[in-house]
This record gives structure tokens, C-alpha cells and sequence, in this order.
């Protein structure tokens, strides 16, 4: 092999590495395919440079092409960027454009996020909204006085532990008016019969005129009433019509049984006091969310409000009328629901020991 094939051959395989590689930048950089522009100007860069990837949706899909500074101090920066033509059918005109970082010291670039579906296309040249990068060094300002503050609050603590560990000593010792009181076993028997006094006497007030307003906020006034028609379990019998009422929609609130949508239960109170019937359940359930005890007694008290309207504003055998609270039910939509069941002439309400709820 001669020295000239040698030296031709070296000189052919270092073009096509020059060329392959001037291909591969030109690619990442957008150099060989069609590309628009758009603008964002920001307040501070935070180290962006000329050449930094833009990201739309997380893919590389833009460069970086130029950075300007601004002409008078009050102006902001404004970063020049070149997009590939595929991203207009994401990017729209309230886009945002955002500094980002690869994790916490990472080269730097600019993430556009989606437009929404009714904001028009961008067009070439377009400036679209920015959002201003978070600056480290203000990161670690904020956690230097968040620092600061735990240490002084953690130094109260002790402190206020050191006052409470001697107050409690000389509590425990009999020392001072609270220690005399706390100690003095014949104190603690009359505190106790007070509080059964009051109890008592509370149990009164719920009955009395002047206060019966404030605790049927509630939607009723005391849980045994809960119990006076209430069923352990639904009837077999096949169900002759049903009414299904979503919870959100005929009560106040909530957590509480008032209705606030009482003329909804019309139709089915209508329907009871026109058609023969055996047996009439209102059954009320929740959502698979909250306190399981605190949900059965609020759906037996719903069961419980929903009868009373029924049987007070239509004319109705109320004996055949019956309520089952059915706590909660996985099936059921957010918030809860009531359905008024009504079954055929002849059918009775079963009253197993063993309850078996009926759940949609």
C-alpha cells in the first residue's frame, strides 16, 4: 500500500467522521429541519445558556437560539427559542415557558407546557408567557430562617417543659390552690355528681321548646327515635317501585340529615298515597368514606327525616312505612344516597337477628 493511498485514505475517513458528526450536533440543534420561533422574556435566567434544549411535554423538541439582554434595567431578558413544527398542535397561546433544571446543579433548560384545547396556535415570532425560575441561593436563604426558627421553637419547648414538669410536682405534692383541690378526694366525689347532675340535665333541655331548634340543626332530635320504625333487613319480596334520590341534592349538608330539597320527595309520596301497596322502606346509605358508626347513624336518621315528611304530607298508612340505615356502601356515588322502596300488597318487613343490608 503506497504512502499516497495511505494518506488519501486517512484524509476520506476524518471527512466522514467531520461529517457525521456536524450531522449529529446539526440534528440535536435543529440546524437541518424546519423550525419556528417563539419568544419569552424572563427577569432572570438563572443560567440558561445559548444551545440548552427546550422541552414541550418533557421531549426534546427546541433549542435554545440566542439570549438578549435587555436594553434599559426595568426591561426583562428575553430568550429566543426554535421549536419543530410538530409541537404547534400542543403549544397555543397561554403556554408558559419555565426555567428548569436537571435535579438541583444541573445544566439548565426550558420546559413549554401544554396550551389548553380553546386557546388559539401560536404563530412564528409569537411571545408567549414565562414563569420565573426558582433561585437556589434562595432556597437555601428560606431554609437557613426555617432552621432558625425551629431552634428557637424547639428552645421554648423545653422551656415550657421545665415549667409544666415543676408546676405538676408541686400539684402532685398538694402545694397551692390546684394541688389542694386535685388531692382532696371528697372535692373529686362532688365534681363527679355534678357532672352526672348535668348530664342529666342536659338530657332535659333537648326537650324543651326553648331548645329543641339548636339540636335539630341535626335533622333530629334524639337517637331513639332512630330506632321507632327502623327494620334490621330489607324483604325478600321483588320490589314493585323504586325511587332513587341522591343525598347531596335533598339534604342541607354533609354530615347532617336536614332536608333542603323536601318537595323532590313528591313524586314518590304522590305514588304511595295513589297506589295500593304491602310495605314502603326508606333505606339511606353513604360513600365507602368516613367514620363507620358515625355514617350508620347518620343514614338511619336520614332514613328516619325522609319518613316523617312522607308521612306528614301524604295520606298514608304510616305502620307500613319503615327506615334501614345502611351505613356505608362502596357502591354508592360521592356523598350518599336514599331510595324509598316500595314493595307489593302482602309483603311484611322481616326482622332477623342477623341484618343482611341490600346494597346497589
Amino acid at each position: 500500500m503506497s504512502r499516497a493511498f495511505r494518506l488519501g485514505l486517512f484524509i476520506i475517513t476524518t471527512l466522514l467522521i467531520f461529517w457525521a458528526g456536524t450531522f449529529l450536533i446539526g440534528s440535536k440543534e435543529f440546524l437541518f429541519s424546519s423550525t419556528y420561533r417563539l419568544n419569552a422574556d424572563f427577569s432572570n435566567v438563572a443560567g440558561l445558556n445559548g444551545g440548552a434544549e427546550v422541552r414541550v411535554g418533557g421531549i426534546h423538541e427546541g433549542t435554545v437560539r440566542q439570549i438578549q439582554l435587555p436594553m434599559r434595567p426595568g426591561d426583562k431578558v428575553r430568550v429566543l427559542m426554535d421549536l419543530a413544527p410538530a409541537t404547534r398542535n400542543v403549544v397555543k397561546q397561554d403556554s408558559l415557558a419555565s426555567i428548569k433544571s436537571e435535579g438541583l446543579v444541573g445544566d439548565k433548560f426550558v420546559e413549554v407546557s401544554f396550551g389548553s384545547e380553546q386557546s388559539p396556535k401560536v404563530n412564528h415570532g409569537d411571545t408567549i408567557q414565562s414563569e420565573s425560575p426558582i433561585e437556589i441561593s434562595d432556597l437555601i436563604k428560606k431554609t437557613d430562617l426555617i432552621l432558625d426558627s425551629t431552634k428557637q421553637a424547639m428552645g421554648n419547648i423545653d422551656d415550657t417543659a421545665s415549667n409544666l414538669n415543676a408546676i405538676s410536682s408541686k400539684i402532685n405534692q398538694g402545694n397551692g390552690t390546684i394541688g389542694a383541690l386535685i388531692n382532696d378526694k371528697e372535692f373529686y366525689r362532688n365534681v363527679n355528681a355534678g357532672a352526672n347532675a348535668f348530664q342529666e340535665d342536659m338530657e332535659a333541655l333537648k326537650h324543651n321548646i326553648l331548645l329543641r331548634g339548636f339540636f335539630n340543626k341535626r335533622g333530629y332530635e334524639d337517637a331513639a327515635e332512630l330506632k321507632e320504625h327502623e327494620i334490621s333487613q330489607l324483604p325478600p319480596t321483588p320490589i314493585a317501585k323504586e325511587f332513587d334520590y341522591d343525598a347531596k341534592k335533598i339534604f342541607d349538608k354533609p354530615a347532617t340529615a336536614k332536608l333542603k330539597d323536601d318537595k323532590a320527595l313528591n313524586e314518590a309520596g304522590s305514588y304511595l298515597q295513589g297506589n295500593p301497596f304491602g310495605l314502603a322502606v326508606v333505606a339511606s346509605y353513604t360513600d365507602g368514606k368516613g367514620d363507620t358508626e358515625r355514617d350508620h347513624t347518620l343514614t338511619a336518621a336520614r332514613a328516619m327525616v325522609v319518613r316523617d315528611y312522607l308521612v306528614q304530607n301524604f295520606k298514608l298508612d304510616d305502620t307500613r312505612i319503615k327506615t334501614i340505615g345502611l351505613g356505608k356502601s362502596a357502591q354508592a356515588n360521592n356523598g350518599g344516597k336514599v331510595e324509598i322502596l316500595i314493595y307489593p300488597a302482602g309483603s311484611n318487613a322481616a326482622q332477623p337477628r342477623n341484618p343482611m343490608p341490600r346494597h346497589k
